[in-house]
């Protein structure tokens, strides 16, 4: 189903979301823990530092240091690959999935109120 936005909706749609997860006191994600996080939960599995790196254009210490903060909130766990341990998996918690069910559910909360 293709959604069709002017440029101005498509911001203003940004906009509502980033002012309720502020104004909820929701978790405070930078864009770039969103794009991992989001990469993590829907894209398919398995996900290491190593191909999230690669997939989002960004050296290891930069997911590195974003699954930091994201494992302390719970949103994902890291775990050696035993078949391979150069290999750090990411893995989904339940908070995550939790966390990314309710931020797809405000999208679509926010996007029913665009002026049409």
């Amino acid at each position: 189903m293709a959604v069709h936005l002017r440029p101005s909706q498509a911001l203003r749609l940004w906009q509502q979301v980033s002012l309720a997860e502020v104004r909820d006191d929701a978790l405070d994600l930078t864009v770039r823990q969103m794009a991992i996080l989001l990469t993590i939960y829907l894209d398919p599995p398995p996900h290491t530092v190593r191909g999230l790196a690669a997939r989002l254009n960004v050296t290891k210490p930069v997911i590195t240091r974003a699954l930091d903060t994201m494992g302390a909130l719970k949103l994902v766990s890291r775990h050696r690959d035993e078949l391979d341990k150069r290999n750090v998996l990411i893995k989904r918690t339940v908070e995550g999935a939790l966390y990314v069910e309710r931020f797809g559910d405000a999208i679509i909360a926010k996007a029913m109120e665009l002026p049409i």
